[in-house]
């Protein structure tokens, strides 16, 4: 029963003791159910016991017949073998004879003599290895016997050496195989033996075989003979004619005990079995050819197959047992040894059930209220995330909400690109409080992407300008380059590409303390800079150098944006060269698929990534190591969420790094196109526009650096400004002159020159005025071209040099617009214009609508009415469900309600389950047609307002949330023009709700 069972049986029989103290009746009924328990017990030993005992024989029977089984198919396959090969061995001892007769006797005279039987009969004994040699005797009467003894020089003798006494015929040996020459001139048919063969065999035609006998080798063997006639006779030939055509006799001494061992050592299992061959011609005394007659230890299951070697005069069979007694095996034992331990642990297990049995339901009471405190816990969690949320996202709100209000005023060109930065910033301090939540639904396969048109380009200004103040601070060159094959608008997710390009930009803005970090985006089609980047093929793996402290930058000015080094060599002038030759010379890009599948490339030159730490760059909040987190901040979860969403977006993502050289990570992304003429209302597209005043201008730049130069170029391009490149100020001199050989390549004269903060110094700041001066009075200018540096501190170079204006660095479309409207004395209606029309579609919704605004906060109060109002709409504040509740009465005013989620005394949630109350009661009474309480006004249609919930949650159980109290829909704080067109349209728009 086991230790616990004796034990708890003991305690039991204790307990029950001290019962019967107080009571004889149900210490005896105890001590009954104790004594009943343990005769139970042993009934159930008793019963295993049997089930062994049975199944152990059953199972060892199986066993024993299975091995019977076995020795039968072993010995009757050794049996078939041996018959075989001594077939093959008379065949070939036949054929022998056939040959003997072919050229002895047809052969005149005859072609065979001693010399050549015996070295025929040694050539080819490997025909024969079961025989130890063969012979040949002539059949000789007695009156041939003189003349044949004179022939041959010998006499013929008996099989003891002696003269051969007379009779009626002999059959003396004339050929042997050297092996058997001693038996040369002998009588054969002196033997008793000999003599019955050699008579069986030529009255019948066949092999004929001796009884066993001791060979010279001392192996038991016998003699085969065969008939060697003068012609062919019939198969039904009679005796006597077969006596008198009768030549010769062929034989050859078998080596019994050699066949059989070589046919045993050839088959598996030979070690199992012992194999005896019998001659059983005399059942009474068979005699023994093969193996011993010394008894086994262990009587053995036998198995007799006989065998047939021919000679129906002669019988022969042969006797196969096991070596040992066959063992028990394993299988009779196992199963029902398990049989039995699983039917004694039952036993304990139903004994020790009872006792088990409130420890478990006390365990499943522990588990089930841990299952609640976690459930519990997760609740916790998702409300703090969303309380969070909400409580970070509620001031932003009203941060951005006022910028975007401060846009719509008149502003300079300055101040608007201040206000137009820190709404980016705000905007990307929103993205980066979602990247936690991001990661949270990414681990759970809850985050869908958009499709939605969007600019490329301007997400990439965008990315620019939150970085442009960083980048200044620590000199280092920030610029983005954009292929001209990439469509101007894309099918996607811009949120998720920009979150994409913002993380990698801030980890090099991070990483980065000197030369550039360099944005590239291209077409995979004609991009060199592939998913899969390897730097150029070394022995060593870090270009060249054996180890990180040997890995820096040279000092040597590399051909890149800044003249650093760069970790993928591949991003140099010529490779970047030929991209841009891609981009003038080949046909346009066609595509059978709408997809477009695009390289993106961000370059810096950082201090790179240690070799040791590359393998976990990609790993949730893991960092290169514990002093990088320390000295550069961070979280390290913005790499892991980045290639989760490459990932979702179709692209794989991967890098080149080299310690204290830099980093270049490269993705791919499967986004679609996107025609604007196809772009429709119901998917606006929110664009940055550029202003159209530029477009015919030309410009001449002076910048030393070709990558550099490229980018201004793009960057002008987009303004639809025209460009040409010189390395210096004196080319710049030569082409406005056409001296020395210079001339533009086209014919117009720019009207503006560029100038590179490196090529200017203070040595040509009046020089160069002063040429431009002589130039424009001699006639060769017309117009005294705007003088324009770029440089990443403009009021300081501005105050300091006779320039007309300073572009800031980094280089973006607006920046550069702002600068040269400023420069070139350009009015701003145009963009004023292009912005009011981009929001024509909203307003066309809004304008005249009554929208009820329900916000606790006074400034999301603020922020809603005027972004409402801004687009025509009348706009009514409260700040409290219950204040809204007595505005909301049927026939109702408003045209839309947003009702914030979060408010004292009665939250959104409350209020919208009181509203569509109410509407269910209004229109249930409709139905009825009671005009005592509704109007015919009311029966005219149901009543539902549109409430949509202005929340600052991102958490999906907020939006299931806001679903199953009634809402219809919701605006994320804060919210944008785009969301809000496409959360109002359904409701507003004729045409959307018919």
């Amino acid at each position: 029963m086991g230790v616990g069972g004796g034990v708890g049986e003991a305690a039991a029989v204790s307990a029950a003791e001290e019962a019967g103290k107080d009571g004889e009746g149900p210490g005896r009924g105890w001590r009954v159910k104790v004594r009943l328990r343990r005769v139970v017990g042993v009934l159930g030993v008793l019963v295993a016991a049997a089930v062994w005992v049975g199944m152990h024989c059953s199972i060892r029977r199986t066993a024993i017949s299975k091995a019977e089984e076995g020795l039968v198919s072993m010995c009757e396959e050794r049996a078939r073998m041996l018959q075989d090969q001594f077939a093959v061995s008379v065949n070939h001892v036949h054929a022998l004879a056939i040959l003997v007769a072919t050229f002895h006797y047809e052969k005149h005279p005859p072609a065979l003599d001693q010399d050549t039987f015996a070295d025929y009969a040694a050539r080819t004994s490997f025909e024969r290895p079961l025989l130890s040699g063969v012979a040949y005797a002539l059949r000789v009467v007695h009156a041939d016997r003189e003349s044949f003894e004179r022939q041959q020089g010998w006499i013929i003798k008996t099989m003891k050496h002696e003269p051969s006494p007379v009779q009626d015929e002999y059959a003396p040996v004339i050929y042997s195989q050297e092996t058997v020459s001693y038996i040369e001139g002998l009588d054969m048919m002196s033997g008793e033996e000999d003599r019955e063969n050699i008579l069986r065999s030529r009255a019948s035609g066949k092999a004929v075989l001796t009884r066993p006998f001791r060979l010279m080798s001392n192996h038991l063997g016998v003699v085969l003979t065969f008939p060697v006639y003068l012609d062919d006779l019939t198969a039904d030939a009679k005796e006597e004619d077969r006596v008198k055509a009768t030549a010769g006799y062929l034989g050859g001494a078998f080596d019994v005990e050699s066949l059989v061992e070589n046919l045993l050592r050839q088959l598996a299992g030979n070690q199992e079995l012992v194999v005896n061959v019998y001659d059983v011609t005399n059942n009474s005394n068979p005699l023994l050819m093969y193996g011993s007659e010394v008894p086994l230890g262990n009587p053995s299951p036998s198995h007799i197959c006989m065998l047939d070697f021919g000679d129906p005069c002669r019988k022969h069979h042969m006797i196969c047992r096991y070596r040992n007694k066959p063992h028990v095996p394993w299988s009779a034992i196992t199963p029902s040894s398990c049989v039995f331990v699983i039917l004694m642990l039952l036993e304990y297990i139903i004994y020790a059930a009872w006792s088990r049995y409130d420890n478990v339901k006390e365990d499943y009471r522990k588990m089930e209220e841990l299952k609640k405190q976690a459930e519990a816990a997760d609740v916790a969690k998702s409300q703090f995330l969303a309380t969070v949320s909400h409580e970070i996202r509620t001031p932003m709100n009203g941060v951005l909400g006022m910028l975007d209000m401060l846009l719509d005023t008149d502003l300079k060109s300055t101040q608007r690109d201040y206000a137009q930065t820190a709404q980016v910033c705000g905007k990307a301090l929103i993205s980066l409080i979602n990247e936690v939540l991001d990661r949270a639904k990414i681990e759970a396969g809850k985050l869908d992407l958009e499709s939605v048109p969007f600019d490329l380009r301007s997400i990439l200004d965008d990315v620019i300008s939150l970085f442009s103040s960083k980048s200044r601070e620590k000199g280092i060159e920030l610029a983005v380059y954009v292929s001209e094959r990439v469509p101007e608008i894309l099918l996607g997710d811009p949120g998720r590409f920009r979150q994409i390009i913002t993380n990698l930009v801030g980890n090099s803005i991070k990483f980065t303390e000197q030369g550039h970090i360099f944005v590239q985006v291209h077409l995979a089609d004609h991009s060199n800079l592939a998913t899969e980047a390897k730097v150029e093929p070394v022995a060593n793996g870090m270009n060249g150098h054996k180890n990180e402290t040997t890995a820096v930058a040279t000092s040597v000015s590399c051909n890149t944006l800044s003249g650093f080094e760069a970790a993928d060599s591949r991003n140099n002038w010529e490779n970047f060269k030929l991209l841009l030759s891609y981009e003038k010379n080949e046909m346009p890009y066609e595509s059978v698929s709408d997809k477009v599948t695009l390289v993106v490339s961000v370059e810096d030159t950082g201090i790179g990534i240690p070799l040791d730490a590359q393998g976990k760059v990609f790993t949730p909040f893991m960092q290169a190591d514990s002093s990088t987190s320390r000295t550069y901040g961070g979280t390290g979860i913005g790499l892991s969420i980045s290639k989760c969403l490459v990932e979702i977006m179709g692209g794989q993502i991967n890098f080149v790094s080299r310690p204290h050289v830099g980093s270049t990570f490269t993705f791919t992304a499967v986004l679609q196109r996107c025609d604007r003429s196809a772009v429709s209302d119901s998917k606006p597209v929110m664009l940055h526009p550029l202003p159209s005043s530029f477009k015919g201008l030309s410009a001449l730049l002076v910048d030393r650096r070709p990558v550099r130069a490229t980018v201004t170029k793009y960057h002008l391009q987009r303004l639809g400004i025209t460009s040409e490149v010189v390395a210096t100020i004196e080319l710049a001199l030569g082409a406005f002159s056409g001296r020395n050989g210079h001339s533009l390549a086209s014919r117009k004269l720019p009207c503006m020159l560029l100038i590179e903060n490196d090529s200017w110094s203070s040595k040509v700041d009046v020089p160069l005025r002063s040429s431009l001066l002589e130039m424009k009075q001699n006639g060769q200018t017309p117009v005294l071209p705007k003088i324009v540096l770029t440089a990443a501190e403009s009021d300081k170079l501005k105050g300091n040099y006779a320039v007309d204006s300073v572009i800031t660095k980094p280089l973006k479309a607006s920046t550069l617009a702002a600068c040269l409207f400023q420069a070139l004395g350009i009015t701003q209606t145009q963009l004023s214009h292009e912005k009011q029309d981009s929001s024509g579609s909203l307003r066309g919704l809004l304008l005249g609508r009554n929208i009820l605004v329900v916000d606790d906060n006074k400034v999301n109060l603020r922020v809603a009415a005027g972004t409402l109002k801004k687009f025509g709409a009348k706009v009514e504040c409260v700040e409290s469900g219950k204040d809204a509740l007595a505005l909301l009465q049927i026939p109702y005013k408003f045209d839309l309600c947003l009702m914030d989620i979060q408010m004292p005394e009665m939250d959104g949630f409350e209020a919208t389950r009181h509203i569509r109350a109410m509407e269910a009661k209004a229109n249930g009474e409709a139905d009825t047609g009671d005009d005592s309480e509704v109007d015919r006004a009311t029966r005219a249609g149901k009543w539902h307002l549109p409430v949509l919930a202005m929340t600052a949650d991102v958490i999906q159980a907020t939006h299931e949330e806001c679903t199953k109290c009634g809402m219809d829909g919701y605006v994320t704080k804060p919210f944008e023009e785009k969301q809000l067109f496409q959360a109002v349209q359904k409701f507003l728009d004729p045409g959307m709700s018919t």
